[in-house]
């Protein structure tokens, strides 16, 4: 019996042994990029004017959402939400100058689940929210816990605030101003951003450490600065901004209407400064584009793109005169719908847009099948991975997005849901509900509220019940978050004034 044995545990040595070995599968690394306050003014959008050469050849390696929007339309609350894969009902965090932790102190976030599973995770530049431009050069409102490494870019652009054109004498982080810079890309914030990534990215073709690489862009947001050069890539004739009248604001519910007018001095402004504003916007689309096209010829000139999966979004849209409005804070499309392009190893293009709607919750479950890690129990996001794989299901049928206006001193709490086809807005002030509802179809600019229509009323009827399914999933306490702390209060932060240096 033990001779048996012996030679049965021979064979099985000589036949692992004689096998060929087995070949590891190298471990995929991301690059995320993000821009900020970015609209879908791109080439690879059907932006007829817009200059973006290389977020176009992006999206053509890979797969394009056409119909991705934000939970929430404002700075903070949106980058806190998309770093978490939960609503901001779920967050707790609907405002600036809230630090991730203040509300969902034992989450982990995106990037703090790389370091777990043992990569290196960078940032450069604005990923959580920054008072763009006032805090560039400091960690603005940064989590620690989700990076090992980190570089606050600080460029000309910061330094010459001081020229800038603007609409008001006092310049705030909200004020509508531009600049057509001197000096190089690379002296300006973004650029530095962009040569910080491309040193990391050296850093890690030599090492082969896997990475987390989060390069987020401090434009186009205001002020829009970019060189000269890419103000002159454009013919200013060919910008004009759409006129708003009064009797507009009549046809949607009060809250929508103050969220349209929350800026008196961006309200009617001229026409010539109006094209003027939205060429300096495109200009400064054009500089971001640029230099994520450095950052992305150097992963592919150090061979990482063969195991790199690239994801580039923005936290939100951004109105450029539309509905009388510049900026962000409403649920029109302008607003809440922003830019999602996935492209790496393994990612095919599928040749067409994928027009069902998304959010940006879904980038953190996405993410974690694209790098085969397991998602946290308190993701609220639902991964995209079957769009990778040419299903033609969708994997949501509504994407949802939420907002909070002040109107004659009471708060309003608005929510919409945008479908293929339509989209839905609630608002509720003073326990009085209020609709917005637009048909896509024949209405994609929004102008046209069908809220009140005879002919919609089964359609709103439908959809209405689908938006409060929608709010009361969005609302549930998440399995396994930890702490959630209710009406954490905004650091409190001084004045400063800007002035030209003597």
């Amino acid at each position: 019996m033990q001779f048996l044995r012996f030679w049965f545990l021979l064979l099985m040595v000589l036949a692992f042994t004689s096998s060929k070995p087995i070949k590891s599968v190298p471990k995929l690394n991301v690059l995320f990029i993000i821009a900020d306050d970015l609209n879908c003014a791109l080439g690879a959008y059907g932006d007829s004017l817009a200059i973006t050469p290389n977020i176009d050849e992006l999206a053509k390696k890979g797969l394009i959402f056409n119909n991705a929007h934000v939970q929430y339309p404002l700075c903070g609350p949106s980058r806190v939400s998309f770093m978490t894969g939960m609503y901001a009902d779920q967050t707790k965090s609907k405002e600036l100058r809230l630090y991730v932790r203040q509300t969902v102190p034992d989450v982990v976030t995106l990037g703090q689940k790389f370091r777990t599973e043992n990569y290196h995770s960078v940032r450069v530049g604005k990923i959580y929210h920054y008072h763009n431009p006032r805090d560039i050069g400091t960690a603005g409102h940064d989590d620690s816990f989700t990076w090992d490494r980190t570089v606050n870019p600080y460029g000309r652009d910061k330094i010459e605030e001081y020229k800038l054109n603007k609409v008001k004498p006092q310049f705030d982080g909200a004020t509508l101003s531009w600049l057509e810079a001197d000096g190089t890309d690379e002296e300006q914030t973004d650029g530095i951003g962009a040569t910080a990534s491309i040193e990391f990215l050296d850093e890690f073709s030599k090492s082969g450490e896997n990475f987390f690489l989060a390069y987020g862009l401090f434009r186009p947001h205001i002020p829009f600065v970019a060189p000269k050069k890419y103000f002159d890539l454009y013919d200013i004739k060919d910008f004009s901004v759409p006129e708003s009248s009064d009797e507009y604001l009549q046809t949607i519910p009060k809250p929508a209407a103050a969220s349209l007018r929350a800026r008196r001095e961006q309200i009617n402004l001229d026409p010539e400064l109006a094209a003027k504003i939205k060429h300096a916007y495109y200009a400064t689309t054009s500089f971001m584009d640029a230099q994520i096209g450095r950052v992305l010829d150097k992963l592919k000139e150090t061979g990482l793109d063969k195991n790199t999966i690239v994801v580039f979004t923005s936290d939100h849209g951004y109105h450029l005169g539309e509905h009388g409005h510049w900026q962000k804070q409403t649920l029109f499309e302008n607003a809440t719908r922003v830019p999602l392009i996935f492209a790496g190893p393994g990612i095919k293009r599928q040749y067409k847009l994928i027009n069902d709607p998304v959010e940006l919750i879904d980038l953190y479950p996405t993410i974690m099948d694209l790098v085969d890690f397991k998602t946290p129990s308190f993701v609220s996001g639902k991964s995209l991975m079957p769009y990778f794989n040419n299903s033609k299901t969708p994997v949501r049928n509504s994407a949802l997005t939420e907002l909070q206006v002040y109107t004659d001193g009471s708060k309003a709490q608005g929510y919409g849901i945008k479908t293929k086809r339509y989209r839905l807005n609630r608002w509720k002030l003073n326990d009085i509900l209020s609709y917005e509802l637009y048909d896509h179809k024949y209405d994609k600019k929004e102008l046209n509220n069908l809220a009140n229509t005879k002919y919609y009323k089964s359609i709103k009827d439908s959809l209405s019940l689908i938006l409060d399914g929608r709010i009361t999933q969005a609302k549930k306490r998440p399995f396994g978050l930890g702490r959630q702390i209710k009406n954490a209060r905004p650091w409190n932060e001084p004045k400063r004034i800007n002035s030209k240096p003597r």
